[in-house]
């Protein structure tokens, strides 16, 4: 019999066989049956397009709700459908690493600036004690700028080397909700009356977001089962950041704007609301992993049984790229953040141990929400290379015999076909990320524009370098049991 640590290296194994097996398989059939392999590709390309169109489809859904929903004065709304939201406690959590007061500032600001009253939110600056000296001095200067602004200004000092956890995000969290726990329980609140924001520090929210998630918390039947996901646009920097940089960025926004139409594979991320009766009663965020904002949702997700989900905000919440002092190191920075997101696969191992733990909830709902997980992962490193390098390898490699065949010289055809088709996705993203591009800053040429639609042309490539190979470095990583850590993204601002 397996040991339960041997049952669970399994689990872990999963995610990166199934990419490396479909890797390989490619390649081999290539070289050994190229005309089965032309078949395959070419009803992968017919799923790929079909897929394409459907994400089309619902991007351009989400963009209306969207474009609706910052229209609506929901502050107004709150005061008039549900007079008794003041009942209800705002609190953000904003965990600071080696972050410099101009991100921080531009995060605050944007809290004064909502119409939702800056006197009732409370706001929670976690610093790290192995950042001590970096961090004594940013809370100073924090301090000096915005005390007396909010309903109260909280401090917390996560503490190095606590048992049981690892450095980064999800433990300074973790700390920081149980500190506050205390503050809650000294004031007498009851915790379905508060509701956490947990965001990254450089998270710069629309006027209209604490009023719309007050709202729909308000309107929500069973707020405390339920977290609440805003659209994240990767913009704050925008104009600053390299063309690869950008590309990056604008994919993960349309991803999320995709996701929040669906709701069937909706999970959190990033910067993300919930009740903090749900926090605590799943023991807060997790403390020894990275993908911390998508782990609690599974960790409610399991702990309801299967009643939990997460409810769509149309209002943004704006982020920094990973922008740094020059191009290379920005480029580091990128490969590392989404090498920190597809490290997201160890949700997948999880989600098998624990699912024996709950009969209560039904194989159909832990197979969906499992296939969405990993389909996810898979697609994440094989499509961008399944398209322009294995699509190809087997007309390349075919022999005299495959070379006669209809289908050999119809296949190239039929490819760039399909692959024009699905250029409509293309030009979709090209066109909304003109949309969601923040105002030329004052000194730039107005023929940068033509810059944010060239860049589209660089897709390829960034696929590869910056998403199928981050993917795969994650879950190889995984697999060998080589476990990763935390790394921090640069945000840079040059004002």
């Amino acid at each position: 019999m397996f040991s339960d640590y041997q049952r669970y290296r399994f689990y872990e194994i999963l995610p990166g066989l199934s990419i490396w097996l479909t890797l390989i398989l490619g390649v081999a059939l290539s070289v050994v049956r190229p005309l089965w392999m032309i078949y395959a590709i070419l009803v992968f390309d017919i799923y790929w397009v079909l897929r394409v169109i459907y994400f089309s489809f619902y991007l351009i859904l989400s963009w209306r709700r969207f474009r609706q929903a910052v229209r609506v004065d929901w502050f107004a709304r709150l005061n008039q459908e549900l007079p008794d939201w003041q009942k209800k406690f705002n609190v953000v959590f904003l965990p600071v690493y080696n972050e410099e007061l101009p991100v921080v500032r531009a995060t605050l600001n944007s809290f004064l600036k909502s119409s939702y009253p800056a006197g009732q939110l409370y706001v929670i600056v976690s610093g790290e004690e192995r950042q001590l000296e970096h961090w004594q001095k940013l809370q100073t200067e924090i301090k000096s700028e915005y005390a007396g602004r909010f309903a109260d200004l909280i401090f917390y000092t996560h503490p190095q080397g606590l048992p049981d956890e690892i450095p980064g995000k999800g433990s300074n969290i973790h700390f920081a909700e149980f500190a506050f726990k205390e503050y809650a329980d000294q004031k007498g609140w009851r915790y379905e009356e508060i509701i956490i924001s947990v965001f990254d520090i450089d998270t710069v929210v629309h006027p209209q977001y604490f009023a719309h998630l007050t709202y729909f918390y308000c309107r929500h039947p069973r707020p405390e089962r339920s977290s609440f996901q805003p659209i994240t646009l990767y913009n704050n920097n925008m104009w600053e950041s390299p063309s690869v940089l950008r590309i990056m960025a604008f994919g993960t926004s349309f991803w999320m704007l995709f996701s929040l139409a669906r709701l069937d594979n909706l999970v959190t991320f990033s910067s993300h609301s919930m009740s903090f009766k749900a926090a605590l009663d799943v023991g807060g965020h997790a403390k020894n992993i990275v993908s911390e904002d998508s782990r609690i949702f599974f960790q409610c997700w399991l702990k309801y049984e299967g009643h939990y989900e997460v409810s769509p905000l149309y209002i943004p919440v704006s982020m920094d790229t990973v922008r740094d002092e020059n191009l290379w190191t920005s480029l580091k920075n990128l490969y590392y953040q989404q090498r920190r997101w597809a490290w997201g696969a160890e949700n997948i191992p999880y989600l098998l141990w624990e699912f024996k733990k709950h009969p209560l909830i039904s194989f159909w709902k832990k197979f969906i929400l499992l296939w969405h997980e990993w389909e996810g992962k898979w697609s994440w490193g094989v499509v961008a290379i399944l398209i322009t390098f294995l699509g190809r390898l087997p007309l390349w490699l075919a022999g005299p015999e495959v070379r006669q065949s209809a289908l050999f010289f119809n296949a190239p055809h039929v490819l760039e076909n399909l692959m024009t088709l699905s250029m409509v996705g293309l030009l979709i993203s090209a066109t909304m990320s003109m949309l969601i591009l923040p105002p030329l800053p004052e000194g730039k040429a107005p023929h940068r524009y033509l810059f944010m639609l060239f860049q589209w042309l660089l897709l390829p490539v960034s696929l590869i370098f910056f998403s199928s190979l981050p993917c795969l470095d994650a879950v190889t990583h995984l697999m060998l049991g080589k476990y990763l850590g935390f790394n921090v993204s640069a945000k840079k601002r040059t004002t």
